[in-house]
């Protein structure tokens, strides 16, 4: 059975709290886009979201927001985020075989975001932490956000990154209308640099990243990277390449073999695990079909089998 890393889900309460600063609000009509399907957390949604995964073969699902409400303000941003993850850790109680869910932090701040790690996996049972890949326009790989790595590598932790959508805060993604077509991507692979750059993963090695999208064009630029990009950073502790390979990577990616068969050659059939980015690509084919994929475009019975059913359960401690 498959267990999906990357899957969505927005609690009601939450919603009504964040209004418009979190869209789109659940429990509003809506034609396209994540709060058409299952979501929320009301009867209909979670009925439909297990049957969906009946279907497509998924056991579990860890959950997660499609992005973080980080908010300025502390108490408001603390008060947000229990709403998250108390709503996550009640669906994982009653649904223990099926759902899990990471941890989310109030960033940006600090002490409360690790008094918030500590109640999610030591109190609420979450299975790791994620984390934006930017919080508030600033890259997660700040000294500021030191701590944060610290208590993970400590604890041996997961730490699940998301793209912010902000489109790397760039006009020419944005303003030409591809802040999530390519702006993700672009986002993935700037965390993956950003890490590599501040030689975090090397310095707290017992972190165990997982980056969504296969990272976006990182597995075409790990020659480049350790030719140019050791010219441009200086000295480091292990080539880029090196780094990147530490990490795991989910397989969203919309069908692309080209990208599933790079991956696969720049980071090893092992580090990809299952993720779904539930239920964003149901606008464009079913959930069954998010993982079936894989299964058809050329592996071999043994890596697909791999991808599939063994790789993620592995990384989380679970049966496969």
């Amino acid at each position: 059975m498959i267990c999906d890393v990357h899957a969505h889900y927005i609690p009601l309460a939450f919603s009504r709290f964040m209004r418009d600063r979190f869209p789109p609000r659940v429990g509003e009509p809506a034609r396209t886009g994540i709060a058409k399907h299952p979501v929320s957390d009301s009867p209909e949604d979670i009925q439909g979201r297990l049957e969906l995964m009946d279907i497509a073969g998924v056991e579990r699902q860890i959950l997660s927001p499609h992005r973080q409400p980080y908010l300025p303000d502390e108490a408001e941003g603390v008060a947000a985020i229990h709403l998250l993850n108390d709503g996550y850790a009640e669906l994982a109680a009653r649904y223990p075989h099926r759902i899990s869910s990471y941890v989310m932090l109030p960033l940006p701040h600090i002490d409360a975001s690790l008094r918030e790690m500590e109640r999610g996996l030591d109190r609420l049972g979450c299975v790791g932490v994620n984390m934006n890949i930017s919080c508030l326009g600033v890259s997660i790989a700040e000294q500021q956000f030191e701590p944060i790595y610290a208590e993970l590598n400590r604890r041996g932790a997961i730490l699940f990154v998301h793209p912010s959508v902000t489109g790397v805060c760039s006009p020419v993604i944005n303003d030409w209308g591809f802040r999530a077509s390519i702006g993700n991507s672009v986002e993935d692979a700037m965390f993956v640099a950003h890490m590599i750059a501040r030689q975090i993963p090397h310095r707290y090695p017992n972190i165990r990243f997982v980056v969504p999208h296969l990272a976006g064009p990182i597995p075409m630029l790990l020659n480049r990277l350790d030719k140019q990009g050791v010219r441009d950073l200086g000295a480091l502790a292990e080539l880029p390449s090196v780094t990147a390979r530490r990490f795991w990577y989910d397989t969203v990616c919309y069908g692309s073999k080209a990208a599933i068969t790079c991956a696969c050659e720049a980071f090893g059939a092992d580090k990809l695990v299952t993720g779904s980015d539930y239920p964003v690509l149901q606008d464009y084919e079913s959930y069954r079909d998010t993982f079936a994929f894989i299964e058809q475009i050329g592996l071999s019975p043994e890596i697909a089998n791999r991808i599939l059913h063994h790789n993620a359960q592995a990384l989380f401690g679970l049966p496969h």
